[in-house]
């Protein structure tokens, strides 16, 4: 690093020197401090989604620090491909981030035969940001008041019950629920969480799990059932409903996690310096309390831990996906 700082100055000394001695030439421009105008974040999924909710928070106290506009530009559907894709193909300047999840950087190599993005080559890890898990909800009219209830009605209705997903989380969420307690229902994908939220309440789907930023308004108006929670504990705003492994699926756990990255080839400086203010701004008290209203936990970690992260999930999440018998579209 720092003979490649003496190097670039070198370089700038010799600009400016050429410059000086031709009136042709134009003038060198001033080195730049990041940052110095607006930050682009990309989010792989809709408006009021966890992912989108966490970048919204974030990205506020960014502009706040720095002085600078933070843009969240919403890309769904493809399951995050697109908004991968787009990030990936960025200027590599600390200018574009991507905020995202496990659904795009470990679930979907496995989820999809083919990636217009590679998410350990095409991205540079810049900050673990949270880990969140999913609320399996229904409709109250549906009937069943506990899980057990409704595994009772899916196999008494096989292939009638049809669960609505989002994310790979949401998706893989069900599917391991299908194969682990043996019932047959139907996946129906949407863009993002909170447009297939609206069709449950709808009645257009039966069963959903989906994240708690989304759902939880729902259940506490009562226009959700949340029957349990797929981590290995409990929710602390939903102290009453039990995890999967609880209510009778042994052995069921599955968590989801949110990160940022930048694409690869970002400066070093630059990724250091993102790191730092968004950990920074994670250890706030008022922040931890908003995560927790939120219902997810702060993910501390480095920069290369993010990245440890990325390459031991991509393998576990092919073993999900094989376990649970699905084919890569």
């Amino acid at each position: 690093m720092h003979r490649r700082t003496l190097g670039l100055a070198a370089l700038a000394a010799l600009a400016a020197i050429a410059a000086l001695a031709t009136t042709a030439a134009p003038r060198p421009a001033r080195a730049e401090t990041y940052p110095s105008r607006p930050i682009k974040v990309i989010v792989p999924f809709s408006a009021a989604s966890a992912t989108d909710t966490l970048a919204r928070e974030v990205g506020a106290r960014l502009a706040e620090a720095w002085g600078q506009p933070v843009v969240v530009e919403n890309r769904p559907g493809a399951s995050g491909m697109l908004a991968a894709a787009a990030a990936a193909k960025a200027p590599a300047d600390g200018y574009t981030l991507f905020f995202t999840s496990n659904t795009t950087q470990a679930a979907n190599p496995s989820l999809y035969v083919k990636l217009p993005y590679d998410p350990v080559k095409d991205f540079a890890p810049v900050a673990p940001l949270a880990a969140a898990a999913n609320l399996l909800v229904v409709s109250p009219a549906l009937g069943p008041t506990t899980l057990a209830e409704l595994l009772a009605l899916a196999k008494s209705q096989p292939g009638k019950l049809s669960f609505a997903h989002g994310s790979s989380l949401s998706r893989m969420n069900s599917e391991m629920l299908r194969s682990m307690a043996g019932i047959d229902i139907v996946p129906v994908a949407y863009k993002s969480n909170p447009q297939g939220v609206t069709d449950l309440l709808g009645g257009h789907v039966q069963l959903m799990f989906a994240d708690t930023i989304t759902a939880l308004p729902h259940v506490k108006a009562g226009k959700l059932r949340a029957l349990a929670v797929g981590s290995a504990r409990r929710s602390a705003l939903l102290p009453d409903v039990p995890t999967v492994a609880e209510a009778g699926v042994p052995g069921y756990e599955l968590t989801g996690w949110l990160a940022v990255f930048a694409p690869a080839g970002t400066p070093e400086p630059v990724l250091d310096r993102l790191h730092g203010e968004i950990a920074r701004i994670l250890a706030l008290p008022a922040m931890r309390e908003r995560l927790q209203q939120l219902g997810i936990d702060a993910l501390p970690g480095s920069r290369a831990q993010l990245g440890e992260l990325v390459r031991t999930e991509i393998p576990k999440w092919a073993r999900l996906v094989k376990d649970a018998g699905i084919q890569p579209e």
